[in-house]
């Protein structure tokens, strides 16, 4: 089989193309002496006019041979007019891609190296399934997709020489909120942490470890109040009081969790649901939702109040396995007292911290 004549490496989140791409590029022109036979170009436009510059510049250069008469290799990075924007559905993009795809065909690997790069792309696209089709792909998901990520942090622990368990991944991944480059330069950080000669990085490493980031503010108190540890609880409350001086996103986010853990616990009980050893079956969510969508009145908005509006990989991975010594009755008693909690909190608005000890003390102590 005759080798692709380019390869092209997309997806949604930058850093994660930027960084596979300049690891790509590095392969690519290694053993490439001459400086003027490694070429990179900005595919980055804002209208029709920048696409059709772009596109020339690569014909330029993909058409200007070597001087020295060796293998060239051009990285066209940052393409952007391949997105769902509206630059990319222009018709003058459109005619731009199709003569790139000319050019692209014409190649021949043997003389010209080929990366592209491009941050975000509309797979819907028949312009997309021809780069599938016609070139090497990677096509990567990060951010948006928790599952990916997490493999994609047990890969790069590996590399690090580090073991990471699964339920240290989600909560690494829940500390950062998601975001790629903190999931991977954390990962560094707590390889470096366990030495050169490697071990396992724990969920309690990450928690002790690992800041939180941005909606991760209130993580660690709703981990350690789930995990049904006081002590654990009372000190996680006081290191968010010694930052934070207000307790409404901190109680928000406990209400939350419990809604969703007193519906899956409910749907867990009657049998509609059963946790594996990497969270619910798609087809078991699927059936529970249809039979029960009409109880929610419609309500199709992500929210804690229908459970069926959630992402399961986070359902499954992250909520559910903290249930397992926690009863509906409990869960329910949780409730109502993060309701008078609430009240408390509109009664006495300069003692927030003594009221959220009391809670955790009420219900765990």
């Amino acid at each position: 089989m005759a080798a692709p004549a380019f390869t092209f490496i997309c997806g949604d989140d930058d850093y994660l193309v930027s960084r596979e791409a300049q690891a790509a590029w590095d392969k690519l022109s290694d053993g490439i002496e001459d400086d003027f036979s490694k070429e990179v170009l900005d595919g980055a436009a804002q209208n029709v006019g920048e696409v059709e510059e772009a596109v020339n510049r690569f014909r330029a250069s993909v058409q200007t041979l070597s001087m020295f008469g060796e293998r060239k290799v051009v990285w066209l990075k940052n393409i952007s007019f391949l997105a769902d924007s509206v630059t990319g559905r222009a018709e003058g993009s459109k005619k731009q891609v199709e003569d790139l795809q000319e050019l692209l065909q014409g190649l021949d690997p043997a003389g010209v190296g080929v990366l592209l790069s491009a941050c975000p792309v509309d797979r819907r696209r028949k312009e997309f399934k021809w780069f599938k089709d016609n070139g090497e792909l990677q096509d990567l998901k990060g951010a948006d997709d928790a599952e990916a990520l997490a493999g994609m942090l047990r890969a790069e622990c590996e590399k690090l020489g580090v073991d990471i368990g699964h339920r240290a991944a989600v909560a690494l991944i829940a500390r950062v909120n998601g975001n790629t480059r903190l999931v991977l330069e954390e990962a560094r950080k707590l390889a470096a942490y366990l030495g050169p000669d490697g071990g396992e990085v724990t969920e309690k490493l990450v928690l002790e470890l690992v800041p939180p980031f941005g909606e991760g503010d209130f993580f660690e108190v709703a981990e350690a109040f789930f995990s049904l540890d006081l002590k654990w609880t009372l000190d996680a409350i006081r290191r968010h009081f010694f930052i934070h001086k207000d307790a409404r996103g901190l109680i928000t986010t406990l209400q939350n969790r419990n809604r969703l853990m007193i519906q899956l616990r409910v749907l867990m009980d009657g049998g509609e649901l059963r946790l594996g050893p990497r969270g619910f079956a798609k087809g078991d969510f699927d059936r529970a939702a249809r039979l029960y969508a009409k109880h929610f009145g419609g309500l199709d908005d992500k929210s804690a109040y229908n459970v069926f509006t959630q992402n399961l990989w986070y359902l499954g991975n992250k909520i559910a396995p903290g249930m397992e010594s926690l009863t509906l009755k409990r869960l329910v008693d949780f409730q109502l007292g993060l309701a008078e909690a609430f009240t408390g909190l509109l009664d006495k608005p300069n003692d927030q911290e003594s009221v959220m000890r009391d809670l955790a003390i009420k219900c765990l102590g």
